[in-house]
């Protein structure tokens, strides 16, 4: 009887014999990568078990709490990226952010998600004047650069006829960039995923695991099980389990009220991608802000703060919607998964577990490639 009151998890046996015993394949998150991946897994090994586990109600990180932009980086931010990335390296990410996107879209159907291509603006504040024409003076050759992804110009100038204020009278505009119904998306990869008979358990923490030369050992609250292989694709969240070269960076939103005729489609993006905004549901949807605090929004808190909602606010007033009375309906956060790179970690970090994680703040475009990718690192 020793250990007969010890706190355990209070599994009957059904429930053991059917969520958690001879489990091939168990992957921690329920994200775009970890469903990608569980996607892949099952395509591969029809007949594996497949057990995805998710800490939140929802998946925590930024999968259900993005802007559900279809993007590819903004003129601005790309350029910046060639500070710390080679033109090869950027061209790779770029391709691989495309690839991802074309995946997401033949995966789950466009009306599925709610894809549209309006196209992508960058705007520039009048203030900024000189970064204006450092990234005109470097159009054509980022253009050269990705003209074979694109097979045409990626980014052309063109003239602001947003009546947007305190805003540059010339804006640069991609036709490539879209959009998409980031809860659809999220809701139409779980349906899929289920229908393949992957098992998906929400509220359900990982704590720890330990692996041997046949399989791994997982750790849940007072409860723990064997798998044969386990995948990592909580992004952010993932130097909990692992000592990864991640850093999770908080992202603030917001959403207004109604506006009636509201006609603005399209995507926008300011200061390198710091801010981004876009239409949805006759709402403005607006978010970013966290250069204004990087030290403070360099966290996995889901938290809102006065100061960048404030920031969002401003913006919202004196140059997207001037002069209206616009009223907040709700305001939330995501966590994204940065580094010094951009390029998403995908490897094996031991004996029989793996990881897909640092998205660069692209998950909805690369998100189902790091999936597939990760998915890819098991060959029998």
């Amino acid at each position: 009887m020793i250990g007969f009151f010890c706190k355990k998890m209070n599994l009957s046996y059904w429930e053991h014999n059917t969520w958690f015993k001879n489990i091939d394949f168990c992957i921690v998150g329920s994200g775009i990568v970890g469903l990608s991946c569980a996607l892949q897994l099952k395509k591969k090994f029809p007949t594996s078990k497949v057990l995805v586990l998710e800490k939140g109600i929802l998946p925590q990180g930024a999968s259900t709490k993005n802007a559900g932009f279809s993007c590819f980086g903004s003129v601005s931010e790309l350029l910046s990226d060639l500070k710390t990335h080679s033109a090869e390296e950027l061209y790779d990410l770029v391709h691989q952010r495309i690839n991802g996107l074309e995946l997401l879209k033949s995966s789950l159907g466009e009306k599925q998600i709610d894809y549209q291509q309006y196209g992508g603006n960058e705007l520039f504040l009048t203030k900024e004047r000189a970064l204006f024409e450092r990234c005109y003076s470097g159009l054509k050759s980022l253009n050269q650069l990705l003209h074979p992804i694109f097979k045409a110009d990626t980014f052309y100038l063109k003239t602001n006829a947003f009546n947007f204020k305190n805003t540059l009278p010339n804006l640069i505009h991609t036709p490539f960039e879209g959009q998409i119904d980031t809860g659809k998306m999220m809701q139409a990869l779980l349906q899929n995923v289920q229908s393949k008979g992957v098992m998906v358990l929400n509220s359900t923490e990982v704590h720890s695991f330990s692996s041997d030369a046949e399989s791994v050992h997982i750790e849940l609250e007072g409860f723990n099980f064997k798998a044969k292989h386990l995948f990592i694709a909580t992004n952010a969240f993932a130097r909990n389990l692992w000592n990864l070269k991640v850093t999770p960076a908080r992202n603030q939103v917001l959403v207004t009220k109604p506006i009636t005729s509201l006609k603005l489609k399209g995507t926008f993006h300011l200061n390198e991608g710091y801010y981004y905004f876009r239409a949805i549901h006759n709402r403005i949807l607006l978010g970013g802000g966290r250069h204004l605090d990087t030290k403070g929004e360099t966290t996995s808190a889901l938290d809102i703060t006065p100061n960048i909602q404030m920031a969002l606010e401003d913006l919202l007033k004196q140059v997207i919607l001037p002069g209206q009375s616009v009223e907040i309906d709700q305001r939330w956060s995501g966590i994204l998964g940065v580094g010094q790179q951009k390029r998403p970690i995908i490897k094996a970090i031991s004996n029989r577990v793996y990881c897909g994680v640092r998205l660069g703040g692209m998950g909805v475009a690369i998100g189902s490639h790091v999936g597939q990718k990760l998915a890819d690192l098991i060959d029998v």
